[in-house]
């Protein structure tokens, strides 16, 4: 690890990976919700997936 780490890689980093963990939250919480309406097969396969990408 450099000695001076620049401020644009502190940024990036956290600004990805909190990306990383918003649309992990939006995808296990949002999705199994809108997967209610259709059958419990599909929904169950999709609430497996936790990780879409």
């Amino acid at each position: 690890m450099p000695q001076m780490m620049p401020i644009n890689w502190l940024f990036f980093f956290f600004f990805f990976i909190f990306f990383f963990i918003l649309f992990n939250i939006m995808n296990y919480y949002i999705s199994p919700m809108k997967n209610n309406l259709n059958n419990k097969k599909l929904s169950f396969k999709k609430e497996n997936l936790i990780w879409k990408w």
